[in-house]
């Protein structure tokens, strides 16, 4: 994994922000990084995030290309048969990360030749909280083709998941009923 820093302070950060030249402008990039994190470090994370004191906004342009997370629930089982949770991977294949001047970050995509360039906030840090948005970056021009070739191939892909979502089921009320055996007032 190939990671970059850069941190720029004074007159020569104002080409970034007006604020990077006071409080500076971070410039972060992170190229082909693979981790695999447990989720109670994640949800331990929480209480090192809050504090009493507001911080200061640092202007910061985040870019991660070529990355793949996978998260794994470490968390104990319930039922001592259960396989388990499956882990979920979340690959990212080149998103930019930017904070402006007012706190908000900004999720985009990299701009390609002639698309119109369009910033979506994720967060803002300010006195409200929203809640995190999914962007989609828009297909390029000769992409729309091969979608339409892959019509029958994603018909496919759902009937089988038309299937294994009805097995599931079957699965959950079997489940259910053997619980219900040993526990008539278990409710879900």
């Amino acid at each position: 994994p190939e990671v970059c820093l850069r941190l720029e302070v004074g007159p020569s950060a104002a080409v970034h922000s007006p604020l990077a030249v006071q409080n500076g402008f971070l410039r972060m990039l992170l190229h082909s990084y693979t981790a695999e994190l447990f989720m109670s470090s994640l949800t331990n994370l929480g209480p090192f995030l809050e504090d009493e004191i507001i911080p200061e906004v640092i202007p910061m342009e985040i870019e991660v290309v070529d990355a793949k997370i996978t998260l794994k629930d470490d968390s104990p089982r319930i039922y001592p048969t259960s396989p388990g949770p499956v882990p979920i991977t979340l690959a990212v294949d080149h998103v930019i990360v930017k904070r402006r001047d007012d706190g908000v970050f900004y999720l985009t995509a990299p701009q390609g030749e002639g698309s119109p360039k369009q910033e979506k906030p994720v967060s803002v840090l300010q006195e409200q909280k929203a809640p995190a948005e999914c962007v989609l970056a828009a297909p390029a021009a000769g992409t729309r083709g091969l979608q339409l070739k892959e019509v029958p191939e994603l018909q496919k892909e759902l009937q089988t998941m038309k299937i294994a979502l009805a097995e599931a089921n079957m699965d959950k009320a079997r489940l259910l009923q053997e619980i219900r055996k040993y526990n008539p007032l278990f409710q879900l």
